[in-house]
């Protein structure tokens, strides 16, 4: 363990710590960036207490919330980004009699994302929140209630899969006989429902924006997603200015698109340096509750 957690942190858990929420947000392969985060929460020897996610937040947030620690979650993702094949070899292997059959087709919107979250899930991710070690609610949009569905109970995979059902990439997942689709659309960057079941917040915003001159016209795709973006950056400019988490991150992760998940290494990488500013941070906040 570093010195900041020997000198400035006291052991996780005890008896009159703080207790910390963390909110992990949406952003497709942007979300790696949230790994770097649980990886300082693990070298601090700490863990929050409850984790809140929308889309990618989400199912890093079940990772962790199962006991992997957010080096163990690394070595996955670069275990599948590192290796093409193996993507492509489970993707052969949803196939019933046809891989267009598993996937529903590859017309955009119609991937079957329950189906591939079962071939790309870490083992270590369980059937039902029960089983997790961590308090997790994750974060859905409920498409014809107009509402978001914030999930706590029952089945785990099936509430990630809705959390992270991109619109024009992922067909709707029916929840209670509901539309389920991405959270990121209703709530991009949940903190808003750990107010007041944590004594310090913690969120991490992996939204991204448009970057460009205004040079090039985006192709469909990238206007879709990018007009995405600042529907969600508008969201969360309004609720920060209602309430806001103690420490708000925001990884330089703008230059990567959504579904970039062949560039993790690259990810991890310029997302490094947020380590050793939010372990000081994160420790000072944790040393000032102690001493009131």
């Amino acid at each position: 363990m570093d010195s900041i957690a020997d000198s400035a942190t006291p052991p996780a858990n005890r008896s009159g710590d703080p207790t910390i929420g963390l909110a992990l947000g949406a952003g497709g392969a942007r979300g790696f960036a949230h790994i770097v985060v649980l990886e300082a929460f693990d070298e601090l020897g700490i863990r929050p207490n409850v984790i809140a996610g929308s889309s990618m937040g989400a199912i890093l947030g079940a990772g962790y919330a199962s006991g992997m620690s957010g080096r163990d979650i690394r070595a996955y993702v670069l275990g599948l980004a590192d290796n093409r094949s193996l993507v492509l070899n489970r993707f052969w292997g949803l196939r019933p009699s046809t891989i267009r059959d598993a996937l529903g087709g590859f017309r955009l919107g119609q991937f079957n994302l329950p189906r591939l979250l079962k071939a790309f899930l870490p083992p270590q991710i369980p059937q039902d929140f029960a089983s997790l070690g961590l308090r997790l609610k994750v974060v859905a949009t409920d498409y014809y209630g107009q509402r978001e569905l914030v999930c706590v109970e029952g089945d785990l995979q099936e509430a990630l899969a809705a959390s992270a059902a991109i619109p024009a990439l992922f067909a709707p997942v029916v929840i209670d006989g509901r539309l389920m689709i991405d959270g990121g659309i209703f709530n991009p960057v949940p903190y808003d429902h750990l107010v007041g079941e944590a004594d310090i917040l913690v969120a991490v915003d992996v939204i991204g924006a448009p970057e460009g001159d205004g040079s090039l016209v985006p192709n469909r795709i990238d206007s879709l997603f990018g007009a995405s973006q600042l529907m969600m950056q508008s969201h969360v400019a309004l609720k920060m200015k209602i309430c806001q988490p103690d420490i708000y991150l925001k990884p330089e992760v703008n230059s990567y698109r959504v579904l970039d998940f062949f560039k993790a290494r690259q990810i991890f990488e310029i997302c490094e340096s947020l380590k050793e500013p939010l372990k000081r941070d994160l420790a000072a906040r944790i040393e000032d509750f102690v001493r009131r």
